[in-house]
């Protein structure tokens, strides 16, 4: 789905849509039609327009996403997290997400209201959850970092001028899988022509992740494993999504669409939204930044493996990450499979996966087990999937297959660990996992263990926020 230039609704904001006609002798402006919050979402068109453009807050060149992992630094994939969380500490993923948030519940408003003319009820369904389903990515998002935020959808008055309190983490979840339900039911199986759009698999692998989570901390409503494994079932025996057989292949340009990817943030040439330079060291091509860093620890506990050669760039032209400028290995997945001629040009095109088929497996994996009290056959052959291409298909004695023998514990240790190495830099994937299962004590180097408060599993409310809407309280541990 190409994304379009932002829009930003407000209740006084008036949109104008012109036709620039060029010719050789002037420049003509005919305005052809204004758009205002009264009359917005009156067409299809406008409406896929607003919700292309929220995703545009969300993976930007500077900004969302495309430079976000700085927000993620104490897990133990990025260098550099001493667990010195700062007042400032996610703060533009705050504002992104609510950003994106105003142009999808204006959106959804306007189709509520019944201003979409001449389209059928299947299309105005399939608009809706369009609508649903990035409303709950986005609240999905923010909950796992933030803990119970402001709930303003689309029949909340105006948030300006009609402050909120944090809603409860309870409440954030309920409308997510309310409208991950909804998208589940109404979006297509995939979209002829236009690939990168939500799809009815892609609302259930993430409504699979909300059940998960929703089993660990911090509500703990262990029965939700099963809805969980239950879910990621469906997905796995649809038979529409696959593991790419070569795990050399996963993240090559011409799969950024499938059959593993599910639902990604896009980038094309016409809307660059990251630079490639910022994954990688001084060394290569032109020259990277060496900003998103790998931890080396990290580094030395992966095994030998294809998948690790795959995923982790330790080497360039003969020389090892101990000799590049930043002492350190570096992540491959988007910036090492593009062309050289893009990455000296700034100029990646490369998706930043939301959900996709791995993940998916292991969800199952993690869920059927814990539902279970056990790793049943199901749970063992998901991962075994994972871990099988892993290893390039050959017994591999330092990561070897998961077997039923295993305990509920031993087997749980072993898929977060698995979802450690398959999803690495994925979506903050590390982050939430090491949040919802508890362990950042344990993960954490010794060294920086004396900074350690069970505080740092939220990030801050955003200061600015806070002495804007006198409702909001900040996170234990972060001041007043």
């Amino acid at each position: 789905m190409k994304k379009y230039i932002n829009i930003l609704l407000r209740s006084s904001f008036i949109i104008t849509l012109f036709v620039l006609v060029f010719s050789c002798k002037k420049l003509d402006e005919q305005p052809i039609s204004s758009v205002t919050p009264a009359n917005f979402g009156n067409s299809a068109l406008q409406v896929e327009t607003a919700y292309a453009a929220s995703l545009n807050y969300l993976w930007d060149y500077w900004a969302g996403y495309g430079y976000a992992y700085a927000a993620f630094r104490n897990d133990d994939q990025l260098d550099g997290g001493d667990l010195n969380i700062g007042l400032d500490n996610g703060d533009d993923l705050w504002r992104v997400h609510y950003s994106a948030l105003l142009n999808i519940n204006a959106t959804l408003a306007s189709i509520k209201a019944g201003n979409i003319k001449g389209e059928s009820q299947e299309t105005i369904d399939i608009l809706t959850a369009e609508g649903k389903f990035l409303q709950a990515h986005n609240y999905f998002m923010l909950v796992r970092m933030f803990g119970g935020v402001p709930l303003i959808t689309e029949e909340t008055p105006d948030p300006i001028l009609n402050p909120m309190p944090r809603a409860s983490i309870a409440d954030v979840y309920q409308l997510i899988v309310s409208d991950l339900t909804f998208a589940a039911s109404k979006l297509p199986v995939s979209w002829s022509g236009e690939p990168g759009k939500p799809t009815s698999g892609a609302a259930k692998g993430i409504l699979a992740k909300v059940y998960l989570t929703m089993a660990t901390f911090p509500l703990n409503e262990t029965s939700n494993y099963q809805k969980a494994a239950d879910i990621a079932s469906e997905v796995i025996e649809s038979g529409v999504y696959s593991l790419v057989p070569n795990v050399e292949d996963v993240f090559k340009l011409e799969n950024k669409y499938g059959p593993e990817m599910m639902w990604s943030y896009n980038s094309t040439y016409d809307d660059i939204a990251t630079d490639p330079e910022i994954w990688t060291t001084a060394n290569y091509l032109d020259g990277g930044w060496g900003d998103a860093a790998m931890d080396t620890t990290f580094e030395r506990r992966w095994p030998a493996q294809p998948r690790k050669d795959a995923y982790l760039f330790t080497d360039w032209n003969g020389v090892h990450y101990t000799d590049f400028p930043e002492q350190t290995p570096f992540c491959k997945k988007f910036f090492y499979y593009i062309s050289a001629d893009d990455f000296n040009g700034y100029s990646s095109t490369m998706n930043w996966p939301i959900i996709r088929f791995a993940d998916v497996l292991l969800i199952y994996a993690e869920a059927a087990n814990m539902a279970n009290g056990g790793p049943t056959a199901g749970a063992v052959d998901a991962i075994n999937k994972v871990i099988d291409r892993a290893n390039g298909y050959v017994d591999n004695p330092l990561h070897p297959k998961m077997k039923t023998s295993m305990t509920k514990g031993a087997f749980d240790d072993a898929v977060i660990q698995e979802r450690n190495w398959e999803l690495v830099y994925e979506n903050s994937d590390r982050w939430f996992d090491i949040c919802r299962k508890r362990i950042l004590d344990k993960v954490t180097r010794p060294e920086y263990l004396v900074n350690f408060s069970v505080n740092d599993y939220l990030f801050p409310i955003p200061e600015i926020d806070l002495n804007l809407n006198k409702l909001l309280v900040q996170n234990p541990g972060y001041g007043d």
